[in-house]
């Protein structure tokens, strides 16, 4: 089983990534499709399901799949042009994808919210269809986005989890077990192994240009979040905190309000400027999620700014070691809040997060993977609940908490030797169990929770 480091972290744009990254995906690879086929098309049709359409409009679902069939990608998104794109759709009813001729859409009655029950293979399901010129569907295929920007047809998805087809890598590991057996044997430590396999399929030129845009990205989305004021877009009303947060604690400097209890203050601050970012629709990267975008690099951004010895030389390591992490949930269990609640969105990237800090802090493999378990095992039950569909409340405050945990994930584990009685194997496992057996009104469709429990939404 092989996960890149950049399927776990990729540059895209919030809300949502998989609601709004992966059906932009979704749309371009049908784009793909029409551009191979031998029909004449006029026309595009669309629908949404389970969770795209219960939470679509609050995630930008809608506008993410119109943009997605007219070109536009998650990786490179200019959101001026993308504005001017849909006003220009709205008034044209017309579509101009490259490589296509001018296509017939109406995004009021061409793209359906469909309410009904769920499409088979996933909680979040959405259907693409070309048409000719008397309207009649020539060219349809289904995708599900199955969580962190991946997004998988319906073949694929019916072909199993393991879809990589790609040449063996040098330490295949599907388990937390067969992982600290492989770094027992090689005497390789998790981002060293990771390294390995990273290098096997892309070279280690491109492994560290890649990754240090991925920190790149974070780092300005943080530094973004800090200095931006102002109200988040959705009805909500909620107002950006990380900056007014972050300009206390600069003045508190030095004073006798400097308590050592307000390290959590700047962990919390860092995550929600990456999840503030997120809810305005700003450049982020998934980790493992939009959603949870914002706790490794809250994790990443405490250790390098407050902690001694730290470097960013070894920003490397912290980011394999939770990538590895990373994969591992997703193949043996999930990372989508609508397949499985918060817990597999939050609580994989405090788990990714925790072993990125341990590895970095001088942690062996087994401590490592004690401090993953720790993080996810204290994120087990948690819903995805977002108040009008929109990915603020809970979502921002709850990216903090989730930082706060994974540092003290790994503190833990750190004091111990790594063992411990529950594997992360075994954790991992609980989590799917969890999210198979949690209501469908617990996972991102905003139907329970505090989705319904907070006044005037």
């Amino acid at each position: 089983m092989f996960l890149s480091v950049f399927e776990m972290f990729k540059v895209g744009i919030g809300p949502s990534s998989s609601h709004t990254m992966g059906p932009m995906v979704a749309a371009g690879r049908f784009l793909d499709l029409m551009r191979a086929s031998p029909f004449e098309f006029a026309g595009l049709k669309g629908s949404l399901h389970g969770s795209l359409a219960f939470t679509g409009v609050g995630h930008a679902t809608d506008r993410a799949t119109i943009l997605g069939l007219a070109g536009f990608r998650p990786d490179d998104y200019d959101r001026d042009a993308a504005e001017a794109t849909l006003d220009e759709i709205r008034d044209s009813h017309v579509i101009r994808p490259p490589g296509l001729p001018v296509l017939n859409f109406h995004p009021k009655e061409d793209l359906v919210f469909d309410f009904g029950p769920n499409l088979p293979g996933h909680a979040n399901g959405m259907i693409l269809m070309a048409t000719d010129a008397q309207g009649d569907v020539i060219l349809q295929e289904t995708y599900y986005s199955v969580g962190g920007g991946f997004v998988l047809t319906e073949a694929e998805l019916a072909a199993g989890r393991d879809t990589d087809d790609g040449p063996p890598v040098p330490y295949p590991f599907k388990s937390a077990a067969e992982m600290l057996e492989m770094a027992e044997t090689s005497g390789k430590t998790i981002a060293q192994m990771k390294r390995d396999n990273e290098v096997s399929r892309g070279g280690a030129a491109g492994l560290r240009s890649g990754v240090a845009r991925i920190w790149q990205v974070m780092n300005d989305c943080i530094e973004r979040g800090v200095a931006t004021e102002g109200e988040l877009p959705g009805g909500l009303y909620v107002r950006r905190r990380a900056k007014g947060i972050r300009d206390a604690l600069v003045e508190e400097r030095g004073t006798n309000l400097n308590a050592p209890h307000k390290i959590n203050d700047w962990i919390s601050l860092y995550a929600m400027a990456v999840n503030e970012e997120n809810a305005a629709g700003g450049q982020v990267v998934t980790a493992p999620t939009n959603g949870a975008a914002g706790v490794v690099p809250a994790v990443i951004k405490y250790w390098l700014d407050h902690v001694p010895g730290a470097t960013e030389d070894r920003v490397e390591d912290f980011l394999l070691t939770a990538a590895a992490i990373g994969g591992l949930v997703k193949y043996n269990a999930s990372i989508s809040g609508a397949e499985a609640g918060c817990q597999a969105e939050v609580g994989s990237a405090a788990a990714m997060g925790a072993a990125g800090l341990a590895a970095v802090l001088g942690g062996t493999p087994a401590q490592i993977e004690n401090a993953a378990e720790i993080a996810l095992e204290h994120h087990l039950g948690m819903t995805c609940d977002p108040v009008k569909g929109l990915v603020q409340v809970p979502c921002i405050e709850r990216n903090g908490l989730g930082a706060i945990k994974a540092v003290s994930a790994a503190s833990l584990a750190l004091r111990g030797d790594g063992t411990h009685l529950v594997p992360l194997d075994n954790c991992i496992e609980t989590m799917r169990q969890t999210g198979a057996d949690m209501s469908e009104k617990y996972k991102e469709t905003s139907l329970g929770g505090l989705a319904v429990n907070v006044p005037n939404c």
